[in-house]
């Protein structure tokens, strides 16, 4: 069976994720430590203890959610076979460690980087994001142009058939949602987010992010990653690395990323990580598809 392997991005965090295998696994218990060397701070009593709205903050979220994705990989059987990897978002850092394209401490500089970056950006540009239900890409795109006189607004995840967010400026992404709801969108909700992620909102984050990043060995991958930017599977490094720094301000094409698994012969689709936000998602865009999911311990030890 050729199987894929996906990684969740902000929002699947909670209080509590990964201290099951934490107290099971003393490699788990090494990766932690190493962690808390490179962030400088106790990623594992943050996870596993919040409060929430600590662990929501994007520069912890983002090196906590890695870590969490990245120490419940390390624990699948060497005989558990995958053939691609793709994240949504940030678990694109998780997918790279995956495919052997990244050691995990080179990951984790990477993505403290990145969070500390959008972080700033977020706080220094109030912008926001808003997810517009059953409204077609082009429909999107028509909706975006008209609100972008109030400032700037785009697409910024393209999750599944009738789920599009949009990022930007606050009032242009208020602006968008009234006029989404006019034409009428089911739903447009405000989301509880700290800036406007894939916007050009966020490109005060690219010169650091793009300075570690070229400074970093990338390994050619084992496997093909799928790419959020293009949604087209590489295994080669330079590619990988613009890939990254395109990240930031592009949209994250999540159902194109499926449907490409799904013409290339992808029988499963399983999520390596906190939630079960992606097998949704998965489902959405392909309802036949045979997903599953690790998050815990428990989940785990099925396959020993």
């Amino acid at each position: 069976m050729k199987r894929a392997l996906v990684f969740p991005g902000q929002a699947s965090q909670y209080v509590g994720m990964g201290q099951d295998i934490f107290n099971k696994n003393q490699s788990v218990k090494d990766m932690y430590a190493a962690a808390e060397g490179i962030l400088g701070f106790d990623v594992a009593d943050i996870s596993f203890n919040g409060p929430l709205e600590a662990l929501t903050e994007t520069k912890v979220t983002q090196p906590a959610l890695f870590v969490t994705s990245a120490a419940l990989f390390t624990l699948l059987p060497k005989s558990y076979e995958f053939s691609m990897t793709a994240g949504h978002s940030l678990g694109e850092f998780s997918a790279l460690f995956a495919a052997g394209v990244l050691s995990f401490e080179d990951a984790l500089a990477i993505v403290k980087v990145r969070s500390e970056g959008m972080q700033t950006a977020g706080e220094n540009q109030t912008g926001t994001m808003a997810a517009i239900l059953n409204m077609s890409r082009e429909e999107i795109a028509k909706v975006c142009k008209h609100a972008s006189l109030r400032g700037i607004v785009q697409a910024a995840n393209f999750n599944s058939p009738g789920q599009i967010v949009i990022s930007g400026e606050t009032n242009a992404v208020h602006y968008a949602m009234e006029i989404a709801k006019n034409l009428g969108a089911r739903k447009a909700l405000a989301l509880n987010v700290s800036g406007a992620f894939h916007s050009p909102l966020m490109s005060t984050a690219k010169p650091d992010l793009s300075a570690v990043i070229e400074k970093t060995k990338f390994n050619k991958a084992k496997v093909p990653v799928v790419a959020n930017v293009d949604a087209t599977p590489t295994s080669d490094p330079d590619k990988i690395k613009s890939n990254l720094i395109d990240q930031l301000e592009s949209p994250v094409l999540w159902e194109d990323t499926v449907e490409f698994m799904v013409k290339d012969g992808v029988e499963e689709i399983v999520e390596i990580g906190p939630g079960k936000v992606l097998q949704g998602l998965v489902k959405r865009i392909k309802r036949d598809m045979t997903t599953g999911g690790f998050a815990t311990q428990e989940q785990l030890e099925v396959l020993s």
